[in-house]
């Protein structure tokens, strides 16, 4: 059992992170065009919407999707129930947006928001059609297929929205390489999940997926709230064009962080689901794999911060220089958000989704506290809050696992600290080179570079990287 987990992780690794890094580096590049021929406004208006598209997204999902995954023996018919409650319920949830639009428009002060809501909640209807079949392919492990669907979707909606920016459809074309993308996915997962088209309904088969996926979507409307909370006091209590740059600010930040989380959280909680009747060699899985994401996520986010103007002068322009500041707090705060994602995964990977939902719902005060407090004082302000309640909630997501599991926040921080020590090197050395270095694209480059090197020369000082790779070859060993 533990070689083939160990097979079943590493190619999912694999496939999940070639997809990572393909989509991401295609999003990416689509990003920067975008922002250099849209406004900043024009991404604030979309932002604007986030927090309702999201929330109708996860009511419409209504946790089925890992319900399925975690379910030890999903047959046919449980698939068919979560495809047939999907489908009704995005069509519900997208007539609920159409009368409310205006609603939505009036609350921002901005007409235009009535039809972009409408037009924009057809993804929902369309999407629905995707969530059975993605999770298909998650349980098998499948990240193959899950690459090939989820790069031909992001080419195609990225060439489909650049060329109508460049036409000069402004905001619409960010509504149209979305739309695109689900489209092209709807083409695609019925050839590579196999998996025939079924309208039957057990309710036996409803109560039990909805018993376990209800605590999830209750737990995941709260944590959209939470997380677009900002996005909306931004765009209420100043205009598009700030909320178009905290926009943009937090997409660079969560460039990173959700791409390391998806890669490995997204493997790892259907393998965690496998192994939660071996206490033991789960919790060593759960260990190693906050281990090689502390020791990825960090550096990479710390440099970020450090590099941000100029990455900002070269890639977006002057124009954007006004997120600098708020994109570099929210690199930090972004790091610790795939550590607490794991942390929080493995509750649901024993089928423990009450306890998710109680830590979860746990940090509210927190972040109320945080937001009645910067909310006042400006847009920077709300990007520090965030900071210092994502570095709280670290310690608050790790509270749980560590009672259940015997490793929890402090155990956590203590096998990273030499990865600490090589960060603290390393920013020390690129800090000292840009202060004598002032070209922006030097600063890049060789700063960068500087900080690659440094860190990666102190790891294996300190033995992080020669531990890591003695593992990894055990394992290679046993494999062959």
């Amino acid at each position: 059992m533990a070689q083939s987990v160990r097979k079943e992780l590493s190619h999912g690794v694999l496939w999940n992170f070639a997809e990572k890094i393909l989509v991401e580096g295609v999003q990416f590049v689509i990003g920067i065009i975008l922002a250099r021929l849209l406004l900043p406004s024009d991404f604030g208006l979309v932002g604007m919407l986030a927090i309702f598209l999201a929330i109708s997204n996860v009511i419409i999902d209504g946790g089925f999707a890992k319900a399925l995954i975690q379910k030890k023996d999903c047959q046919d018919i449980d698939y068919s129930t979560a495809f047939v409650t999907n489908v009704i319920m995005s069509c519900a949830i997208y007539l609920i947006l159409f009368f409310t639009a205006p609603l939505i428009a009036k609350f921002y002060h901005e007409p235009v928001l009535t039809n972009l809501t409408r037009v924009l909640a057809l993804n929902f209807v369309l999407g629905a059609f995707n969530i059975v079949q993605r999770a298909r392919l998650m349980a098998k492990v499948d990240f193959k297929s899950l690459a090939k669907i989820r790069v031909a979707s992001i080419v195609v909606g990225g060439i489909v929205g650049v060329v109508m920016a460049y036409t000069g459809f402004g905001v619409w074309a960010l509504v149209g390489q979305n739309l695109s993308n689900t489209l092209v996915q709807i083409s695609l997962f019925p050839f590579f999940s196999k998996w025939k088209l079924s309208l039957n309904f057990s309710k036996e088969s409803f109560k039990q997926l909805f018993g376990f996926g209800s605590k999830l979507m209750i737990t995941g409307v709260y944590s959209v709230i939470i997380n677009n909370i900002s996005t909306i006091c931004i765009g209420r209590a100043y205009n598009s064009n700030k909320l178009g740059f905290y926009t943009r600010a937090s997409q660079f930040s969560q460039l990173i962080a959700f791409t390391v989380n998806d890669v490995l959280g997204t493997v790892t909680f259907p393998v965690l689901s496998h192994l939660q009747d071996e206490k033991e060699h789960m919790v060593a899985v759960y260990r190693k794999t906050l281990f090689f994401t502390a020791m990825i996520i960090f550096p990479i986010m710390i440099l970020c911060t450090l590099l941000a103007k100029p990455i900002v002068l070269i890639l977006l322009t002057e124009k954007w220089l006004p997120c600098v500041v708020l994109m570099q707090w929210l690199f930090l705060a972004r790091m610790f958000t795939p550590l607490s994602s794991i942390n929080m995964n493995v509750l649901n990977a024993v089928g423990r989704s009450d306890l998710f939902m109680k830590v979860d719902f746990s940090k509210a005060p927190l972040l109320i506290l945080m937001l009645v407090i910067t909310i006042p004082i400006g847009v920077e302000a709300i990007c520090i809050g965030s900071f210092i309640n994502s570095f709280i909630c670290f310690f608050i997501n790790a509270y749980m696992p560590g009672r259940l599991f015997g490793y929890g926040a402090w155990q956590q921080l203590k096998d990273w600290r030499y990865i600490f020590l090589s960060i603290l090197i390393m920013s020390g050395l690129v800090l000292l080179f840009c202060y004598f270095v002032t070209n922006i694209w030097l600063q890049v480059i060789v700063g960068g570079l500087i900080g690659i090197g440094s860190y990666i020369g102190c790891c294996y000082l300190f033995g992080v990287i020669n531990q890591e790779m003695i593992e990894m070859i055990k394992i290679r060993r046993k494999k062959e």
